[in-house]
């Protein structure tokens, strides 16, 4: 059993010196392109692709593997 009770989505964990008066929502969302899909990679497989090209050519090999291995319909 752990030793801190559940927290509620409602709990504010933000400290006190924590100052958000003069933040500007979405400032750097126009970097990406609107075609960019973010994920998030646990880490075991983050440590395995040093870069985005990386992830991708991995995948663009899975997804011709896949249409290999199944019938044309």
């Amino acid at each position: 059993m752990s030793k801190h009770p559940k927290e509620t989505k409602d709990e504010d964990h933000m400290r006190e010196e924590y100052d958000f008066a003069h933040a500007i929502r979405g400032k750097y969302v126009p970097r990406f392109p609107s075609d960019v899909v973010m994920v998030t990679l646990a880490p075991d497989v983050a440590a395995a692709f040093p870069d985005a090209d990386c992830v991708n050519e991995a995948l663009r090999l899975l997804l011709k593997a896949a249409k290999k291995a199944t019938p044309a319909a």
